[in-house]
């Protein structure tokens, strides 16, 4: 039987919205009927459906996450499903001419060790502290991080392996400590992901790639599945449980799962 993707009635909010796989997944939660909050710095710009409601968010600014989670309390009275894709590192990765991207690292720039540790896992951290909030009195939800595979093997930036890291283990005792409250907590691993910067770069082979609505169908999955509890503190690969859930990317394709070599 294929998987429910309905997400009718439920309130989301994706952080990290204004691009990437994170705007994929507002896009789709909302195309499949979630009433849908979307946070980015640069949010107000983003091609989104007209009824995903933005809200304008520094994810390392704890005043504006308090600000957007007061909105979302006064619109909605709820929160469903969070699923955090703030993220920041990938940016200037020439400087000054010179590619900082895989420098050892003692030679990384600090700004780097702020947007992947601070904005994406701390960021997270904040981000379901107020989202638990919500969530545990109602004694359902569903969180959900994206990570990757770096958090278990060097790909060529120590950053970057720490960040996931620390977001797998992130997901890890929060589900622990959700787990009696009905909240589930997972990580999240895309594939290669046909995002804006992927398709500028033009030298990945796309072959295997996925839509950046897959993650949202994925989490839509998860959110309508028996078992979402049982899934609580692991790591989800998107590709993975579409062939488990039987559901299709976008253009009814099943990418093939990456293993831990291929990543």
């Amino acid at each position: 039987m294929a998987a429910d993707l309905s997400m009718t009635g439920t309130v989301a909010l994706v952080t990290g919205a204004s691009r990437g796989i994170g705007h994929g997944v507002a896009a789709e939660l909302c195309r499949l009927g979630a009433t849908v909050f979307a946070t980015g710095r640069t949010i107000d710009g983003a091609d989104l459906p007209d009824d995903v409601v933005r809200i304008r968010c520094d994810h390392a600014d704890d005043d504006a996450v308090a600000a957007a989670f007061r909105r979302i309390t006064e619109q909605s009275g709820r929160l469903d499903v969070l699923v955090h894709s703030a993220w920041g590192g990938y940016e200037r990765m020439v400087e000054n001419g010179a590619f900082t991207w895989p420098a050892p690292f003692w030679e990384q720039p600090l700004w780097r060790w702020h947007a992947m540790v601070d904005v994406g896992v701390r960021g997270g951290f904040v981000a379901s502290q107020h989202a638990a909030r919500l969530m545990v009195p109602a004694g359902r939800g569903l969180i959900a991080h994206l990570s990757y595979w770096s958090a278990r093997k060097h790909m060529g930036n120590l950053i970057y392996g720490v960040a996931k890291a620390a977001t797998d283990k992130l997901v890890v005792d929060m589900a622990t400590e959700l787990k009696p409250h009905g909240v589930a907590v997972v990580s999240l691993y895309p594939g290669l992901v046909r995002t804006e910067t992927v398709l500028s770069a033009g030298v990945f082979d796309l072959s295997n790639s996925e839509s950046p609505a897959f993650g949202g169908r994925a989490v839509a999955a998860l959110w309508n599945a028996a078992d979402r509890m049982e899934r609580s503190g692991q790591v989800v690969v998107v590709a993975s449980l579409a062939r488990e859930l039987k559901f299709a990317d976008e253009d009814g394709k099943r990418p093939r799962p990456l293993t831990l070599d291929e990543a």
